[in-house]
Protein backbone atom coordinates (compact mmCIF):
# COMPACT_ATOMS: atom_id res chain seq x y z
CA UNK A 1 0.00 0.00 0.00
CA UNK A 2 2.90 2.55 0.58
CA UNK A 3 4.55 1.79 -2.12
CA UNK A 4 1.56 2.61 -4.58
CA UNK A 5 1.05 6.01 -2.28
CA UNK A 6 4.82 6.22 -3.35
CA UNK A 7 3.88 6.08 -7.01
CA UNK A 8 1.32 8.29 -6.80
CA UNK A 9 3.07 10.85 -5.26
CA UNK A 10 6.17 10.38 -7.93
CA UNK A 11 3.66 10.36 -10.86
CA UNK A 12 1.88 13.99 -9.32
CA UNK A 13 5.80 15.13 -8.62
CA UNK A 14 6.28 14.71 -12.37
CA UNK A 15 4.30 17.30 -13.52
CA UNK A 16 6.34 19.92 -12.74
CA UNK A 17 6.87 23.89 -14.08
CA UNK A 18 10.04 25.29 -13.36
CA UNK A 19 13.65 23.98 -13.57
CA UNK A 20 16.73 23.68 -11.57
CA UNK A 21 20.47 23.77 -12.94
CA UNK A 22 23.70 22.89 -11.56
CA UNK A 23 27.53 21.45 -12.03
CA UNK A 24 28.85 18.40 -9.82
CA UNK A 25 31.97 17.32 -9.76
CA UNK A 26 32.18 13.95 -11.59
CA UNK A 27 33.04 11.97 -8.10
CA UNK A 28 29.61 14.15 -6.36
CA UNK A 29 27.57 12.69 -9.66
CA UNK A 30 29.01 8.88 -8.97
CA UNK A 31 28.25 8.98 -5.32
CA UNK A 32 24.31 10.97 -6.18
CA UNK A 33 24.18 8.07 -8.67
CA UNK A 34 25.06 5.08 -6.49
CA UNK A 35 22.54 6.75 -3.16
CA UNK A 36 19.60 6.76 -6.22
CA UNK A 37 20.23 3.57 -7.33
CA UNK A 38 20.14 2.51 -3.72
CA UNK A 39 16.73 3.82 -2.88
CA UNK A 40 15.75 2.63 -6.49
CA UNK A 41 14.93 6.03 -7.81
CA UNK A 42 15.65 7.48 -10.81
CA UNK A 43 18.92 10.19 -10.02
CA UNK A 44 16.48 13.95 -10.80
CA UNK A 45 13.70 12.17 -8.39
CA UNK A 46 16.36 11.33 -5.91
CA UNK A 47 18.11 14.47 -5.96
CA UNK A 48 14.32 16.17 -5.79
CA UNK A 49 13.86 13.94 -2.56
CA UNK A 50 16.96 14.91 -0.78
CA UNK A 51 17.46 18.78 -2.02
CA UNK A 52 13.50 18.76 -0.88
CA UNK A 53 14.06 16.86 2.61
CA UNK A 54 17.02 19.71 3.17
CA UNK A 55 15.41 22.73 2.26
CA UNK A 56 12.83 21.90 4.52
CA UNK A 57 15.04 20.98 7.51
CA UNK A 58 16.97 24.44 7.29
CA UNK A 59 13.69 26.24 7.31
CA UNK A 60 12.51 24.59 10.67
CA UNK A 61 16.00 25.06 12.02
CA UNK A 62 15.62 28.66 10.92
CA UNK A 63 12.15 29.29 12.37
CA UNK A 64 12.79 27.34 15.63
CA UNK A 65 13.63 29.30 18.38
CA UNK A 66 16.09 27.17 21.18
CA UNK A 67 15.83 28.59 24.65
CA UNK A 68 18.32 28.20 27.35
CA UNK A 69 16.71 26.02 30.58
CA UNK A 70 16.99 29.48 31.83
CA UNK A 71 15.08 31.42 29.02
CA UNK A 72 12.20 28.78 28.95
CA UNK A 73 11.56 28.97 32.95
CA UNK A 74 11.61 33.12 32.29
CA UNK A 75 9.51 33.17 29.60
CA UNK A 76 6.84 30.51 31.04
CA UNK A 77 6.67 32.77 33.94
CA UNK A 78 5.59 35.84 32.15
CA UNK A 79 3.20 33.70 30.66
CA UNK A 80 1.86 32.34 33.59
CA UNK A 81 2.29 35.60 35.71
CA UNK A 82 2.45 38.61 33.31
CA UNK A 83 3.91 41.39 34.65
CA UNK A 84 1.30 44.55 35.53
CA UNK A 85 1.57 46.99 32.72
CA UNK A 86 3.06 50.37 33.71
CA UNK A 87 2.07 53.97 32.60
CA UNK A 88 3.95 53.92 29.11
CA UNK A 89 2.17 50.73 27.92
CA UNK A 90 -1.04 51.79 29.52
CA UNK A 91 -0.50 54.91 27.50
CA UNK A 92 0.39 52.80 24.16
CA UNK A 93 -2.71 50.86 24.29
CA UNK A 94 -4.81 54.11 24.86
CA UNK A 95 -3.51 55.56 21.31
CA UNK A 96 -3.68 52.64 19.76
CA UNK A 97 -7.32 52.24 20.66
CA UNK A 98 -7.63 56.21 19.60
CA UNK A 99 -6.40 55.18 16.34
CA UNK A 100 -7.88 51.74 15.17
CA UNK A 101 -11.52 52.72 13.73
CA UNK A 102 -14.05 50.15 14.69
Amino acid sequence: MARSGALKKANEERRREMRLGFRVHSGTKVLVERAAALERRSLTDFCLMVLTEAAQQTITRHESLNLSERDRKVFFEALVRPPKANARLRRAFKLAKERVVS
